[in-house]
C-alpha cells in the first residue's frame, strides 16, 4: 500500500512538472515577436508535391529532356538528345538506304536496266551490275532489320527520357537530413591490436 501511494505521488509530481515547464514555454513563445516565433518554432519544410513526377514525365514525353529541365538536371538534356538524336539518325540512313536498293530491285523485276548499280563512278552504263539481284534481296533484308532496330532503340531512349524524369522527380523529395549519415569506419582495437572496418549509422538530434 505504502509502495502504490508513493509510485502515485512521483507520477503526480512528474505531472505537475510537465505541465509546469509546458507553460512555461508557452509563456516564452507568447513574449517572442511573432517573426522569431515563426523562426524559432515552425520549422517549415519543402511540401511533398504528389503531381511532380507526373508534371516532368508529362513534359519530357512532349519535348525529350524538358523533364529534366524542370527537375534542374541541366546536364541530362545533351545526353538525352544526343541518344534519341543517334536513333533517329540511324533509322533514316537504314531507310534510305533500304530504299535504294527496294527501287533498284523492282526495276530489275520490270525488266530495265538503268538502275544505279548499273552505273560506274563516272555515270556510264555497264553491261553487268556491280551488285547483283540476289545482293538487292540480301540488302534489302539487311537495312529493314537496322531501320527496325533504330526505330526499337530510339523509342527505347524515348521512353528511358521519360522514366528518368519520373524517378528523379521522385527521388528529389526525398528529404537529405544532414543528421542522417551512414559513414564507414576503422577502428583499432586496444586489447588484441586487431582492426575492425564497418558501417556507422550517425543521427544527431
Amino acid at each position: 500500500m505504502p509502495n502504490k501511494i508513493l509510485i502515485i505521488g512521483i507520477i503526480a509530481c512528474l505531472l505537475c512538472f510537465s505541465s509546469f515547464a509546458q507553460s512555461k514555454k508557452e509563456k516564452e513563445i507568447k513574449e517572442l515577436p511573432k517573426e522569431a516565433v515563426i523562426d524559432s518554432v515552425i520549422k517549415v519544410s519543402n511540401p511533398i508535391n504528389p503531381l511532380s513526377p507526373a508534371k516532368a514525365a508529362f513534359y519530357s514525353a512532349i519535348l525529350p529532356g524538358l523533364g529534366q529541365a524542370y527537375n534542374k538536371k541541366y546536364w541530362k538534356i545533351p545526353i538525352v538528345w544526343a541518344a534519341i538524336g543517334s536513333g533517329i539518325y540511324f533509322y533514316i540512313n537504314n531507310n534510305e538506304q533500304y530504299n535504294r536498293y527496294r527501287d533498284a530491285y523492282k526495276s530489275r523485276l520490270a525488266g530495265f536496266t538503268n538502275d544505279e548499280f548499273y552505273l560506274d563512278s563516272n555515270g556510264n552504263q555497264l553491261s553487268t551490275p556491280t551488285v547483283s539481284t540476289e545482293k538487292l534481296e540480301d540488302a534489302q533484308e539487311f537495312y529493314s532489320r537496322n531501320r527496325e532496330m533504330s526505330l526499337l532503340v530510339t523509342i527505347g531512349f524515348y521512353a528511358l527520357n521519360i522514366i528518368d524524369a519520373n524517378v528523379d522527380a521522385h527521388l528529389l523529395q526525398y528529404n537529405i537530413d544532414e543528421n542522417l549519415s551512414l559513414s564507414p569506419h576503422y577502428k583499432i582495437n586496444s586489447f588484441d591490436a586487431s582492426s575492425d572496418l564497418g558501417l556507422t549509422l550517425n543521427f544527431k538530434f
